[in-house]
């Protein structure tokens, strides 16, 4: 459960509005599982269009659904009218990825008012069992919101 407060009353809503609106995450088949202030759970099905040679779920796979549950755990703290965008992140690979299905688990460390830090942790799900395969530590920063790109 949370400890923080959402600037947003609004945030749910705002949150997973961001969040459709990336399209590498519908292509990834990556989804939100569970959305709370200052944390994300996000999920994915094992894919073979996501694997490297060995037949594990790519790294650079992983690590963009890491990189993404940080930064919308992160907007959950965010003040209305933000936007959210990572200036630096650090992934440790554990173990290989492998199974049915993919956690991506986003919480914040440390919010700030442009600046905040947060945990990720990948996990792979195979017969109920999690396999913890990734860690991520990522620094967000809070933007005044643009105008959204052409489509």
């Amino acid at each position: 459960m949370s400890s923080f407060a959402p600037k947003n009353p609004d945030y749910h809503a705002a949150a997973t509005a961001t969040f459709a609106q990336q399209r590498a995450m519908q292509t990834l088949g990556i989804s939100i599982a569970r959305l709370e202030p200052g944390e994300v759970d996000l999920a994915m099905s094992y894919a073979p269009e996501f694997t490297q040679q060995n037949g594990f779920v790519h790294a650079g796979v992983i690590t963009a659904g890491l990189d993404n549950a940080c930064g919308i755990a992160a907007f959950t703290l965010m003040p209305e009218g933000s936007d959210i965008l990572t200036v630096e992140f650090k992934t440790n690979l554990l173990a290989p990825a492998r199974g049915e299905r993919f956690l991506f688990r986003g919480v914040v460390v440390k919010p700030g008012r442009t600046l905040t830090v947060c945990d990720g942790k990948a996990y792979a799900v195979q017969d109920g069992a999690k396999t913890l395969v990734a860690t991520m530590t990522g620094t967000l920063m809070a933007l005044q919101r643009r105008e959204q790109p052409p489509k």
